[in-house]
């Protein structure tokens, strides 16, 4: 049962350029009483720093201090902690904007929000630009075209998996690189698709970087890093297949 009293928006705030903003998203962040933001445990998120530049008003800035852990139980009790912050905004009546890389729904913070608090509050959910769409942009190399199939594929995966989905599939992104390049490149190496592989980190942010796969130093390899793989077949001038 939605309680009517505060408003909650999750809002995607695109990869990292603040002009990669939607109008909406910048009218309801600048609207809101409360801007509330995922962000490690200490110091503010990447988020924050990408409508910082855009905010007109004085809002309250809240961080949600959100660990990033493999296992699953820190994240869950500090989502839990979260939303009992948004909660206490959210029965004084105010509007709260919860800002978040990307898209609130693509692998977002914000989802594990939303299930918290969207059965007892009105939500309103508002689309960014997605980091895969961004890492095309940035890499001048499409994702599909005509009637391929595009992959999502979290590199965290098991290595097995993650090579037969490749196998299955005309592209994909490979998303949270970090760690687990060696991993991806062996699988490339394997399927032969190293030539048809791009690599890009920290898209449409000032510390952009696109390097090419056999170059990086696996060590230094950031979460917000993506491979983009689009293998190449022979295409017709037909039209539509």
């Amino acid at each position: 049962m939605v309680i009517q009293k505060g408003t909650l928006y999750g809002i995607g705030v695109g990869p990292g350029d603040p002009e990669l903003l939607t109008l909406k998203a910048n009218r309801l962040i600048n609207e809101a009483d409360v801007v509330a933001y995922p962000a490690p445990e200490t110091g503010d998120g990447i988020a924050l720093e990408i409508v910082r530049p855009l905010l007109l008003n004085n809002p309250q800035l809240l961080p949600l201090r959100i660990p990033i852990s493999v296992s699953p139980l820190p994240a869950q009790y500090a989502y839990d902690q979260a939303a009992k912050l948004l909660e206490l905004e959210l029965e004084a009546g105010k509007i709260v904007s919860v800002i978040c890389e990307g898209d609130p729904f693509f692998y977002g913070s914000f989802t594990f929000l939303f299930e918290r608090l969207s059965g007892r509050f009105k939500t309103e959910i508002v689309p960014g630009v997605s980091s895969p769409m961004a890492c095309a942009a940035t890499l001048h190399t499409p994702l599909v075209s005509r009637n391929e199939i595009l992959t999502i594929l979290p590199a965290p995966l098991e290595e097995a998996e993650l090579k037969q989905r490749l196998i299955n599939t005309d592209a994909a992104a490979i998303i949270k690189v970090g760690r687990h390049l060696p991993k991806i490149r062996r699988i490339l190496r394997n399927l032969r698709l190293e030539k048809y592989s791009h690599y890009v980190e920290h898209a449409t942010m000032n510390n952009q970087k696109i390097i090419p796969l056999d170059k990086i130093d696996s060590q230094t390899v950031p979460y917000f890093s993506m491979v983009l793989v689009r293998k190449i077949k022979d295409r017709d001038n037909s039209g539509e297949r």
